[in-house]
């Protein structure tokens, strides 16, 4: 068993060192590259074959939900009909690690003639496919983790390191920001934490547990238990928010006054300044707020402490954002 343990670290060795060696390929030529794909007109289509055609179709994937529309081309298919969804305000990003991968090289002839830049993703800087580029990206590594060398990994995992050097790179170029990426992810957990505000998910309205500050303890505790949040918040006559009470203050007041806690006031128990977030708020931040101070419930304010609702803990889990 440690010999194949040995072996699994030895080629994750080989993998980080394969990637590593990318840094110092980050420089004028890449800039070069970035520059034609931020000013491309069109699409990004990104082109290659068998483990290289894989690798493409993540990275076009990567550049299309980053804010670089791009898609997969099939080379076969292209020398077959398909380079007609090609356009002359297209740019191309064609992956091949020997650059002369039949398929592909046939069709650069085509896109040669159509004036498309071309950008090479390859480990042979000299190849038939670098020679036709306009700009080449060298993703060559020293050695493949397959102990046969001939599988391609390092050499996968170096390319797809530099498409997303790529994507993220003109990420960061075209100001994209959490706004534009929650736009081209509305689905799933990871929409629903882009999307959804505090004002989505708070209890407003006859569902916020609320006394006034005059309040007596005693009824003070039937509205905590009624509302079912473990909490009342305390405002003025005016709604103004004044602080709150938990459970956790409950069991502190009894600890300390014993039965007279129920003949107390709301304001002689409550928590004074309690943390409160904008119905504007991601979600997602108010879950990390809770996180940061370990409580279950924010009270939710307007700019004049005027209380808008309340969120609590167990409703964001319930959509799925903690």
């Amino acid at each position: 068993m440690n010999q194949y343990i040995d072996e699994a670290k030895a080629l994750l060795k080989i993998e980080s060192e394969a990637v590593s060696a990318l840094i110092d390929r980050i420089d004028e030529v890449f800039m070069k590259a970035i520059e034609i794909m931020f000013l491309c007109k069109g699409k990004i289509v990104v082109t290659g074959m068998g483990k290289s055609g894989l690798i493409g179709k993540k990275i076009a994937a990567t550049l299309a939900s980053t804010g670089t529309p791009a898609f997969y081309l099939n080379p076969a298919e292209g020398s077959h009909g398909d380079l007609g969804v090609v356009t002359k305000s297209d740019v191309v990003l064609a992956l091949s690690y020997s650059g002369e991968t039949d398929e592909l090289t046939r069709i650069l002839p085509s896109l040669k003639r159509m004036n498309i830049e071309i950008i090479a993703m390859t480990g042979n800087p000299g190849s038939t496919l670098s020679n036709a580029s306009d700009v080449t990206l060298d993703v060559s590594v020293k050695e493949e983790a397959c102990p046969m060398g001939l599988a391609p990994t390092a050499s996968t995992t170096a390319t797809l390191a530099m498409g997303d050097a790529v994507a993220i790179t003109l990420l960061n170029k075209r100001g994209f920001t959490e706004d534009d990426f929650a736009l081209f992810h509305p689905g799933g957990s990871l929409g629903r934490k882009l999307i959804l505000t505090v004002e989505d998910i708070m209890h407003t309205g006859n569902y916020i547990p609320y006394v006034n500050e005059d309040t007596l303890m005693k009824d003070a505790i039937i509205e905590i238990s009624s509302k079912r949040l473990g909490m009342t918040a305390v405002t003025d006559s005016s709604s103004k928010l004044l602080g709150i009470i938990t459970d956790g203050d409950l069991r502190r007041g009894i600890e300390k006054w014993g039965e007279d806690l129920f003949s107390l006031k709301a304001e002689d128990v409550m928590t004074m300044r309690p943390k409160t977030v904008s119905k504007n708020m991601l979600a997602a931040k108010a879950v990390a707020l809770m996180e940061k101070y370990a409580i279950t419930c924010l009270m939710v304010t307007d700019e004049n402490d005027d209380v808008d609702g309340i969120i609590h803990l167990h409703d964001l889990l319930k959509a799925g954002i903690a």
